[in-house]
């Protein structure tokens, strides 16, 4: 399917790996000149090779830490002077450390605030009036937990519930020029899930790599995701092949949610 968003301009935050990197390379198969970031610039390198040899969309790179107040208006700008406009943001990060709540203390809660929220909060502000001038979009990278709390992860349980209301006011009060959504991943084969598996074989703890994907794939098709299927909804959602999808929170989880809603 043509998406029909060939020349566009996207800013993808966190693509230096994983889920955000997955995002860029399907928005530049569809000819998406993509602005990608991260903190490692050697990573930030590798990653313009890969998504350049994905698609005729153009990189550019830009080294960032999104907790620094000044990263988003710097990111959005920098976009729009290397490509002449922004027509969708992509918003992704890290995820906070794991921990119980009794636990955690005000500075975990502060930097997770930061991260998370106030990131977005900043590149929207920023964004908002480029996104104006077409047929702008805005998704957000978000996670399962906030359809349901998953035990150990009171940081991204909680403040990513933050995103998700932040979204959907997006969605009521920058219509209809922008539409905003959300997705919700559960694990997919990333690096860190790698590493992760990799180091449980190491252990002892699980046989083979397999095994240990598979431990992972707790979910009705019994397998973990491809980061390139995740990436492939952001490129959709960024499309006017889902310009009447507006407001949405979509699980990417295989099925592992439970919740009706």
């Amino acid at each position: 399917m043509d998406l029909d968003i060939e020349g566009n301009a996207a800013l993808v935050t966190a693509s230096s790996s994983g889920l955000g990197k997955a995002s860029a390379i399907a928005l530049a198969r569809e000819g998406v000149d993509v602005a990608i970031n991260g903190r490692d610039p050697d990573r930030l390198a590798a990653a313009r090779e890969d998504i350049e040899a994905a698609g005729p969309g153009a990189v550019h790179t830009i080294q960032a830490d999104l907790t620094d107040p000044d990263a988003g208006p710097t990111l959005v700008d920098e976009t729009v002077a290397a490509f002449g406009g922004l027509d969708h943001l992509v918003t992704s990060a890290g995820g906070p450390p794991a921990g119980p709540f009794l636990e955690t203390e005000d500075t975990d809660w502060e930097a997770a605030f930061e991260l998370l929220l106030m990131s977005v909060v900043r590149l929207v502000r920023r964004a908002e009036p480029h996104l104006r001038q077409g047929e702008g979009t805005i998704v957000t990278i978000t996670s399962r937990s906030v359809k349901e709390a998953i035990d150990s992860l009171v940081l991204s349980n909680s403040v990513r519930m933050g995103v998700i209301g932040l979204e959907k006011t997006l969605s009521k009060e920058l219509a209809p020029e922008i539409r905003s959504n959300a997705v919700l991943p559960g694990p997919h084969e990333t690096a860190r899930i790698r590493e992760l598996v990799a180091d449980a074989v190491e252990r002892g703890d699980v046989e083979d790599y397999e095994a240990g994907l598979a431990e992972w794939a707790d979910n009705p098709l019994e397998r973990i995701g491809d980061p390139i299927e995740l990436g492939t909804l952001v490129a959709f959602l960024s499309s006017p092949r889902s310009g009447f999808v507006n407001g949405a929170a979509i699980p990417i989880d295989g099925g592992a949610t439970q919740s009706n809603l």
